[in-house]
């Protein structure tokens, strides 16, 4: 990664020891409960291998694939599943596992999609939470940090594909997608 295209916003330190107290938050609050995490794709799949490790729990995992990006910088609104779940929801608690929650758009058609489902219950952890940008009545339960409207790639968050495996979550400077 060219370091000169981004401004670190929370380094891995940081970010590794939210993910660990989230952790521990989650193990106390799912106590006795039937656990399923599921991690949204792509942009999840960092935040979630990390905190499943700190979740001292017996649980399950399934994952879906939606997007609304594509290759922009902004949300189109516009919601397709890409991958469903491979098992059911019905009685389970369902955690889902969200890189950013940004218009909340895409995380709440996605929940209301789940609660069709018949879970037990349905609760939304994201790493990053920018709720100045909120269009939908939506609020997750477990956040990581609280972030300014800014364009974050890193730590699972991309552009274009690229940028993912960066390990400190960053502010991708304007000069990169303003080409």
């Amino acid at each position: 990664m060219n370091l000169e295209e981004v401004e670190v916003l929370f380094d891995r330190e940081q970010v590794m020891a939210r993910v660990k107290e989230l952790g521990q938050q989650i193990t106390q609050d799912y106590q006795g409960k039937n656990l399923l995490v599921v991690g949204i794709l792509k942009g999840a799949f960092i935040f979630m291998a990390d905190l499943v490790r700190e979740i001292d729990l017996p649980l399950e995992i399934d994952f879906m694939d939606v997007s609304s990006y594509g290759v922009s910088t902004v949300s189109s609104g516009e919601v397709r599943i890409i991958k469903d779940l491979d098992y059911s929801i019905r009685e389970k608690d369902v955690l889902i596992i969200e890189d950013i929650v940004d218009t909340g758009l895409t995380l709440k058609y996605i929940k209301d999609i789940l609660t069709k489902r018949h879970p037990r219950s349905i609760r939304i952890c994201c790493l990053l939470d920018k709720p100045s940008r909120r269009k939908a009545d939506i609020a997750p339960e477990y956040v990581g940090f609280v972030i300014p409207d800014k364009f974050i790639v890193g730590y699972g968050l991309d552009y274009a594909e690229q940028y993912r495996n960066y390990p400190a979550v960053c502010v991708l400077k304007p000069s990169v997608y303003e080409k």
